[in-house]
């Protein structure tokens, strides 16, 4: 089994989280007691109770002195395997006894020294789809502990040794890191676009399953994508649609994305309220831009009716959306000044009246602020012309 455990970076999350109901949180403590016991996972158990101060799970000093014993045992024999290929073997069987030691403390979630270990297993490896390997584990802890900027440069760090000559498998295992790193950081756009990539050629069970990827592509899809792409890419995915039969938490979030594209609003409203409870609140990656998200797809929603009219009245607004005209006024009032829905209200007649940008005068501006540029450009490379001609001269 590939380390560390991500399942149990979600089940810390519903134990930190006030949002999940008692029933999910004595699930998850259970999963975690089960999993800290059985595995002598002693540094996350401290970890959980002094860095995260978590009182839902429970402090036992002699257990904890049990287990770090035997994190002790283990890691001495793993210790005298290194000193034993120091003495006789080459620097891969060293290094690989180093991946073992790092891999070792991923599991039982002593981040620091898992990150030290793999390093030197990192510095002593010679062959580049190795090194990538240990990034990727490396990346894992860093996805465990939630550490985004660590996540973030070791990746950059991992496409680089990709670009200089990684395999088809590793490249295609780098596009959902990276979309999944993307999807934390709420760059959906970006993340749509890895995530939907690897869904044909997924093979990175390590970080998470194919249904949850495919959960997460969707998200992405659905709050970055057009209505076309969406069409295209999502909707009509033989990768989605061969799970909507055998994955029902893929319902809610097929029905979003259908609903949007039909233009049945009401629907889209009630679905996006479920994916909302189902699939953003409960989710460690999405828990942290649920209210974003939620905003952003309903300014979506009204931004996708308004563009076939010049003038609509709340009424009618409202009851497309299934709301009430109440909500809908004051909804719409959180857009339009940051004019990121191009319309006015006038509340006295009741209408709604859309103003759309003029792409003319756009195009204009765009062509005048770009020659500005050339004309700068040209001016100062006339100048080092003129200076390096006198230089001649002289």
């Amino acid at each position: 089994m590939a380390v560390p455990n991500l399942a149990l970076a979600q089940d810390i999350f519903v134990l930190r989280s006030p949002a999940m109901s008692s029933e999910t949180k004595a699930k998850s403590l259970k999963s975690l007691m089960t999993a800290i016991e059985d595995g002598n996972k002693a540094p996350l158990y401290y970890y959980l109770h002094s860095s995260l101060d978590l009182q839902a799970v429970p402090w036992d000093e002699d257990s904890f002195k049990a287990m770090s014993n035997k994190n002790a045992e283990e890691v001495a024999a793993i210790e005298a395997t290194i000193k034993e290929a120091e003495e006789a073997d080459g620097e891969m069987e060293i290094a690989e006894r180093w991946v073992k030691c790092g891999e070792y403390w991923a599991d039982v979630g002593d981040k620091d020294k898992a990150i030290f270990a793999l390093r030197k297993a990192y510095d002593l490896t010679p062959g580049l789809g190795s090194k990538i390997d240990i990034l990727l584990t490396i990346i894992r802890v860093g996805f465990f502990f939630d550490e985004k900027a660590f996540v973030g440069r070791e990746i950059e760090n991992a496409k680089v040794l990709i670009e200089r000559g990684g395999d088809w498998d590793r490249r295609n295992r780098m596009k959902t890191y990276d979309g999944l790193y993307c999807l934390s950081i709420r760059k959906f756009e970006e993340s749509a676009g890895l995530l939907l990539d690897s869904l044909s050629t997924f093979t990175s069970n390590e970080l998470c399953t194919y249904e949850e990827v495919v959960q997460y592509a969707m998200l992405a899809a659905a709050v970055s994508l057009g209505r076309v792409p969406l069409k295209t890419k999502v909707i009509d995915s033989p990768e989605v649609l061969s799970l909507l039969s055998t994955a029902p938490s893929i319902e809610s979030l097929s029905t979003m994305t259908n609903s949007l594209y039909i233009c049945d609003y009401a629907s889209f409203f009630k679905a996006l309220v479920e994916v909302d409870e189902t699939h953003l609140k409960v989710n460690r990656y999405m828990a942290p831009h649920a209210k974003y998200y939620v905003k952003e797809m309903r300014r979506k929603g009204y931004s996708q009716l308004l563009e076939s009219y010049r003038a609509l009245s709340l009424k009618s607004m409202a009851e497309a959306f299934g709301v009430s005209v109440e909500f809908l006024d004051n909804d719409l009032s959180k857009f339009i000044p940051q004019k990121k829905i191009n319309c006015v209200i006038d509340r006295v007649n009741g209408i709604i009246e859309t103003n759309r940008p003029d792409n003319k005068n756009a195009q204009y501006q765009l062509l005048v602020k770009q020659g500005d540029l050339l004309l700068t450009r040209l001016q100062k490379y006339g100048t080092a012309v003129r200076m390096s001609g006198s230089e001649r001269i002289a």
